[in-house]
C-alpha cells in the first residue's frame, strides 16, 4: 500500500507531500492541472527512466520519494533474492535525477539497479490507464488473466524451473553435438600430428644434452688438444706441476720440526697435491673419451633435426612445450573417442527433462482449462451488470507447436457485445467504451484472486457517464474492500464513492505556474463534485446533488 509519496522540483512541482490511506481514494482537478505530472512523478519510483528536461525549470536535481506498507506482501524472499535490507513493514523507494542527467535509484536508502526498482515496483503498484486497454489485445497478458484466476502461480513455478532446465539441457545436447561436428573434422589432422609427436619419444632436457654432445663432437680434436696439454703440464715428463708441488712440499715437511706454523702450509699443500692428481686424472678420463666419431655426430644432428622439426612446425621454442602439446592433442583424441558416450547421455537427461516438463504443462493446461468456464461466465455477468447484457465472452485455449516459458496453452480472448455479432478476437473491438469496461471487470477479477497492493486507475472512466460510470465507481469501491485502489477520474459518479478525495490544482505566481495536490475536507469535497457535476459555474441543485450523492455512496 501507498502510504505517502514526496516530489521535489519534478516538471511544474516545487514541492510536494501527500499521504495516502487504505481503502478508495479518488484524484480529481481540472484538465491540465497537473495529475499526469503526478503519475510521473510516481512511476520514476517504479523503475522508468528518467530524462533531465522532467526536472523543474532553473533547479539543478530532482527527487521523488514513496513509502510503501509491504507487511501484507510477503516480499522478504524476492528482498533476499537480491540482496536488499527488508525491514518488515516499510519499504522505501527514492529516486535522484540531476540536471548532467544522471540518476540514482535507492531501496531503503540503499542504491540499487534500475531494473531492480522496477522488478519491485511491478510487486506494489498496478497503474491502469486509458492505453493499458491495450495490453488486452496482447495474448501474454490474456494468458497472465487466466493463471491469475486459475490460481496456477505455485504449479506455473515449477513449470518454469523445468523449462529452464529443459532448455539448459537442450544446450549442452546442442554444444555436444557442435563439438563432435567439429571434432570430426579435424580428427585426422589431431590423430597425426598426435603420432608424430608420439613417435617422436620426446624426453624433457634431451634437446640441451643432444645440443652439448653436438657442440663437443664437432670440436673434438681442439678439445683433445686442449685436454692433452693440461696433462703434459700437470705430469708431463719434462718438468710439471706435480712434480713441482711435490717437491716444494718436502721441502715444508724438512723444517716442521723447527717451525710450527709449516703445519698449516703442510696441509694446504698436501690438498692442493691430492686436487692436482685428482684433476690430472679427469682430465686423462676425459681425454680417452673425447673422440672424434661421425656416426655418433650423425645420430646427434639427426635426432636434433627432428626435434627442430617438429619445433618450428608448431611454433614451440622447447621440448617442454612438444610434451604438452602432443597430451593437449591426446586429451582431445580421448575427448572425441568418448564423445558419443557423452552425446548419448545427454540424450538421456533431454529425453528424462522433456518428459517432466510435458507433463507439467498438461497439468498446467488441465488446470486452466478447468477454470475457462468460471472465467467466462464470471465475466459476462459483470458485463451485463456494467449495462452489456447480450454481452458474450469466450475464453479460447489452443495448443502450441512446441513449449514455451509459459506451456504449451495459446489463450485468445473473444468478445461480442451484441447479440447478433460473431466473437471476435478483442483485438478487433473498435469502442474504447466497451474495452474499458471489460478491462475493468478483468482487473477486478484478478483483484479478487490475487493480493495487489496497489492499483491506480487513470481515467480508465473516459467514455462512460450516468448509470454506467456509477456502476464502475461501485466496481473500484468493492476492490478497494482487498486493495488500495486510487482512481483519477473527471465523474462525480466515481468520485463521490471514494473514501478520501484528493485535487490536484495549479496557482500562478509572478515568476511561474505551480501544482499542488491536497486532501480535501467534507465541505471541500462537495464543492468538488458540484463542480464536477455543473461544469464552469456551480450551481445550488449542483450542490444539492453532491450532497445526496455523497450521502448515498
Amino acid at each position: 500500500m501507498l502510504k505517502s509519496l514526496s516530489i521535489e522540483n519534478y516538471a511544474l512541482i516545487d514541492s510536494l507531500n501527500i499521504e495516502f490511506a487504505p481503502g478508495f481514494s479518488v484524484i480529481t482537478g481540472e484538465t491540465g492541472a497537473g495529475k499526469s505530472i503526478i503519475l510521473g512523478a510516481l512511476s520514476l519510483i517504479l523503475g522508468q527512466r528518467a530524462d533531465a528536461r522532467q526536472i523543474k525549470q532553473g533547479e539543478n536535481k530532482c527527487l521523488v520519494e514513496g513509502v510503501f506498507d509491504v507487511s501484507k506482501y510477503d516480499l522478504k524472499s524476492l528482498f533476499d533474492e537480491h540482496d536488499w535490507v527488508y525491514e518488515g513493514e516499510t519499504c522505501i523507494l527514492r529516486r535522484e535525477i540531476w540536471a548532467n542527467g544522471k540518476s540514482r535509484a535507492f531501496l531503503n536508502d540503499s542504491p540499487v539497479y534500475l531494473n531492480d526498482l522496477k522488478a519491485l515496483g511491478d510487486r506494489l503498484i498496478d497503474i491502469h490507464s486509458q492505453h493499458q486497454n491495450l495490453a488486452l489485445n496482447d495474448r501474454q497478458f490474456q494468458l497472465l488473466v487466466v493463471d491469475a484466476l486459475a490460481d496456477t502461480r505455485l504449479l506455473r513455478g515449477e513449470y518454469v524451473s523445468a523449462f529452464h532446465s529443459f532448455r539448459s539441457a537442450a544446450k549442452v545436447l546442442a554444444d555436444l553435438k557442435e563439438a563432435s561436428r567439429k571434432n570430426k573434422e579435424e580428427e585426422d589432422y589431431l590423430r597425426f600430428q598426435y603420432a608424430a609427436l608420439s613417435e617422436a619419444a620426446l624426453r624433457e632436457g634431451e634437446q640441451e644434452e643432444l645440443e652439448a654432445e653436438l657442440e663437443a663432437l664437432t670440436h673434438s680434436e681442439e678439445i683433445k688438444s686442449g685436454l692433452f696439454a693440461v696433462t703434459n703440464l700437470l705430469s708431463g715428463e719434462d718438468q710439471n706441476v706435480e712434480t713441482m708441488l711435490k717437491s716444494a712440499l718436502e721441502s715444508v715437511r724438512n723444517i716442521q720440526s723447527v717451525f710450527p706454523k709449516a703445519d698449516e702450509i703442510v696441509q694446504r699443500l698436501e690438498s692442493a697435491y691430492l686436487d692436482l692428481k685428482d684433476l690430472r686424472s679427469e682430465t686423462e678420463r676425459l681425454f680417452d673419451e673425447i673422440e672424434f666419431n661421425p656416426d655418433r655426430q650423425q645420430l646427434v644432428e639427426d635426432r636434433l633435426g627432428v626435434i627442430y622439426d617438429l619445433q618450428k612446425k608448431h611454433s614451440v621454442a622447447t621440448v617442454r612445450q612438444l610434451i604438452e602439446l602432443r597430451d593437449d592433442i591426446g586429451s582431445k583424441l580421448q575427448n572425441i573417442d568418448s564423445m558419443e558416450e557423452k552425446i548419448s547421455s545427454a540424450e538421456n537427461i533431454l529425453s528424462e527433462k522433456r518428459e517432466q516438463l510435458s507433463d507439467l504443462a498438461r497439468r498446467l493446461s488441465e488446470k486452466r482449462l478447468g477454470a475457462i468456464s468460471d472465467i467466462e461466465k464470471e465475466l459476462t455477468s459483470r458485463l451485463s451488470y456494467l449495462g452489456m447484457p447480450n454481452a458474450r465472452f469466450e475464453c479460447r485455449i489452443t495448443p502450441k507447436q512446441q513449449p514455451d516459458e509459459t506451456g504449451m496453452d495459446d489463450v485468445q480472448f473473444l468478445f461480442s457485445a451484441n447479440k447478433n455479432t460473431d466473437l471476435l478476437p478483442v483485438s478487433q473491438i473498435a469502442s474504447g467504451g466497451e474495452i474499458s469496461r471489460l478491462m475493468l471487470c478483468v482487473k477486478a477479477m484478478i483483484a479478487g484472486a490475487t493480493a495487489l497492493p496497489t492499483i491506480i486507475f487513470d481515467e480508465i472512466d473516459t467514455g462512460t457517464s450516468g448509470e454506467m460510470a456509477d456502476k464502475m465507481g461501485r466496481i473500484m469501491q468493492d476492490m478497494s474492500r482487498n486493495m488500495q485502489v486510487i482512481a483519477i477520474t473527471h465523474l462525480p459518479q466515481i468520485a463521490s464513492k471514494g473514501d478520501f478525495h484528493y485535487i490536484v490544482y495549479k496557482k500562478d505566481t509572478e515568476d511561474s505556474t505551480q501544482t499542488y495536490m491536497r486532501q480535501l475536507s467534507s465541505e471541500e469535497r462537495i464543492t468538488e463534485i458540484a463542480r464536477l457535476l455543473s461544469g464552469a459555474e456551480t450551481t445550488a441543485q449542483a450542490i444539492e446533488n453532491a450532497k445526496v450523492m455523497l450521502r448515498k455512496n
